[in-house]
């Protein structure tokens, strides 16, 4: 049964199923089958997002996850988690929703559960921020992958008012997170360019001249977006995947980077559908398994002045940048 406030909330807070299609959104996408998939993730997301506000218990918002398609489900958990974080800090709910959220029934989706947090950024006011990621020692990847809070908020920003951040390539105001005011701005264009593979419908051609068109020092982040994208949600084929690839050009380690993190998430989540496995193939060469071993072996536990996250992507993308060298010589 609903709450009144969490009523409230979803009613303040949440687009409805048809405020996130590509045509409600204005997007330039042809319907088709791919697009109508493509059009399921953001639609899960709310579907989350309202089952967290109204729910009475974290029980109830697990029971109704579970019920979600596996391959739909991290979404559902991305949306649950944008739900707690608003309610923890606005002081709405317990205060630890989040925590309990994400270091139990949420732990296999620790990636697009991060993701989730940045989009309760995106509807809260930045001295809120300092609250939204709770204290998650002992969880797989805490907390370098905080960053990907950050994605989320680039994606919500790109996907909901297309206008300024996409056409007018707006850039936020820095902030502070994990100590690194000018990281944020990078990681920000790595959400914007995964918004860009659904701003597009997974049309490759538009969708390269998109990323050409931002200043040149943006594009290799919003590359490992639009790769990020591409290998998890899906939505292209083999022959428009190679022509991805071709299009990246000299930012073809920074494509790849983003296709092992997503071969990552999915496999960390314990389900990997076709489309991860032909993407993961055709833009780094690589199986999931060998991808996922990349992705361990690159990992860093802490960084210096650089935050230990982008060390991650450099240690990845390196191995990319070494094989084309190899290729050639």
């Amino acid at each position: 049964m609903s709450t009144l406030s969490g009523s409230l909330r979803r009613l303040i807070l949440a687009p409805s199923l048809l405020d996130v299609t590509f045509r409600a959104r204005g997007f330039p996408v042809t319907p088709s089958p791919a697009t109508e998939r493509l059009e399921a993730i953001p639609q899960a997301v709310v579907c989350g997002f309202e089952w967290g506000i109204d729910a009475r218990d974290q029980w109830e918002v697990e029971r109704r996850l579970s019920m979600v398609d596996e391959e739909l489900r991290g979404f559902a958990y991305e949306g649950a988690t944008m739900a707690f974080t608003v309610l923890d800090a606005m002081g709405g709910g317990r205060g630890h929703r989040t925590r309990d959220l994400l270091l139990g029934p949420g732990q296999p989706h620790i990636f697009l559960t991060y993701i989730g947090i940045g989009f309760a950024m995106a509807r809260l006011p930045r001295p809120l921020w300092k609250k939204v990621v709770p204290d998650l020692s002992g969880s797989a990847y805490y907390p370098a992958m905080t960053w990907l809070a950050v994605d989320g908020y680039g994606f919500d920003r790109a996907y909901f008012d297309t206008r300024r951040w996409v056409d007018e390539q707006r850039v936020p105001s820095p902030y502070a997170w994990e100590g690194s005011p000018d990281y944020f701005l990078r990681a920000v264009d790595q959400g914007i360019g995964r918004a860009l593979w659904f701003i597009h419908g997974g049309q490759v051609p538009d969708i390269a001249a998109n990323v050409g068109s931002f200043a040149a020092h943006r594009q290799a982040d919003l590359w490992s977006g639009v790769g990020l994208a591409a290998t998890f949600a899906g939505g292209c084929g083999a022959d428009g995947l190679a022509v991805l690839r071709r299009e990246a050009g000299d930012h073809l380690p920074e494509l790849a980077q983003g296709v092992v993190f997503a071969a990552r998430a999915r496999s960390f989540a314990g389900f990997v559908p076709d489309h991860t496995e032909v993407a993961t193939a055709v833009l780094a060469g690589l199986s999931v398994e060998d991808a996922v071993a990349l992705a361990d072996a690159a990992a860093v536990d802490a960084g210096d002045s650089v935050p230990a996250y982008e060390l991650w992507r450099r240690n990845v993308s390196a191995h990319f940048i070494a094989a084309e060298n190899r290729i050639t010589r």
